[in-house]
């Protein structure tokens, strides 16, 4: 396993337009129809990093404790032919185990990562109501083994600073985790 951070994408920076389907109900998921009075947590994730499985039920806790306050909407980019663990059954087995109540889409071509500019599972964008880039990086400062327990500590404020009307911290760590699984030839 490869250890990435993710890329420190500059504040301010336009939410990408994206339109996927979700892996769960076949729904299809468009950026241009999110409620423009919330704000937007575009998370990208997959089934098979521990670096994902170890925060699975901090996001299902976060994804209700903020459920009238924002969209959330995950992705996994990850090449599922080359990482069958990735598979559209495997990511809906994921969705439905964990009981997701977030949108889970598949980004087969992987233009929406390149677009993103993801680097790894998991990594965290945060929009404000005018689709433009407030937070990104981790969630939290827990890691597996790090014995730090998982609370979505630095996203939470993010959102509670935002709503707040308080200024968020520019000052932002990265995610870290497993790097998006590209397909050949392509990064």
């Amino acid at each position: 396993m490869s250890l990435t951070p993710s890329y420190m994408t500059p504040l301010g920076t336009e939410m990408p337009t994206f339109s996927l389907s979700n892996v769960v109900d076949g729904r299809l998921i468009n950026s241009n129809s999110l409620n423009q009075d919330r704000l937007t947590l575009v998370m990208f994730i997959c089934a098979h990093c521990p670096y994902v499985v170890h925060i699975e039920k901090e996001l299902v806790l976060f994804s209700s404790d903020y459920k009238d306050k924002l969209d959330i909407i995950a992705i996994s980019s990850n090449d599922s032919i080359a990482y069958p663990q990735d598979s559209l059954g495997n990511l809906k087995k994921q969705a439905k185990s964990n009981n997701f109540s977030f949108p889970y889409c598949f980004d087969e071509d992987q233009s929406v990562a390149k677009a993103f500019k993801a680097q790894c599972t998991p990594d965290f964008f945060l929009f404000d109501q005018s689709d433009r880039l407030i937070y990104r990086g981790q969630l939290d400062q827990s890691r597996p083994g790090n014995d730090i327990p998982c609370n979505g500590e630095s996203l939470r404020a993010a959102v509670d600073l935002f709503l707040e009307k308080k200024e968020i911290i520019k000052h932002q760590f990265p995610s870290i985790g497993c790097n998006i699984k590209w397909k050949s030839n392509e990064s």
